[in-house]
């Protein structure tokens, strides 16, 4: 009996580690800049993505061809952006929580959606130097 909480402990712990590092994770990929050319594609006029600019980034990745590197469905992502929405419009006392989180999925989202077009472009000049 005792193993079994033991083991039930451990993993409720390892599964919040993975959660922590899985959100360090976003964090860390979310600040880092966004060019002018995903925001267009998107159809974001201001400087940086906000937190209802989710679908249109997803629009904008959707639409990259797959030419090098993973290919990414953001299940989590998405799961984890919806829960939060959900959760902000509820809860009021967690709106502006929410409202943060949510921003960070949208910029992680961007960053990722630049990078891939990088590695796209790379691949297309990689094969018209064949």
């Amino acid at each position: 009996m005792v193993a079994a909480i033991l083991f039930s402990m451990s993993f409720v712990a390892l599964g919040q580690f993975g959660l922590y590092y899985w959100r360090a994770m976003l964090l860390a990929n979310s600040m880092e800049a966004v060019s002018e050319r995903v925001r267009l594609a998107a159809g974001i006029a201001t400087s940086s993505v906000a937190a209802g600019d989710f679908q249109a980034m997803l629009k904008v990745h959707d639409l990259t061809p797959k030419l090098d590197g993973p290919s990414n469905s953001f299940r989590a992502l998405r799961i984890y952006y919806g829960t939060v929405q959900t959760l902000g419009s509820l809860v009021p006392g967690i709106a502006d929580w929410a409202n943060a989180e949510l921003t960070m999925c949208s910029r992680y989202l961007a960053t990722l959606t630049d990078q891939h077009l990088e590695r796209n472009l790379a691949c297309a000049a990689g094969v018209r130097g064949i």
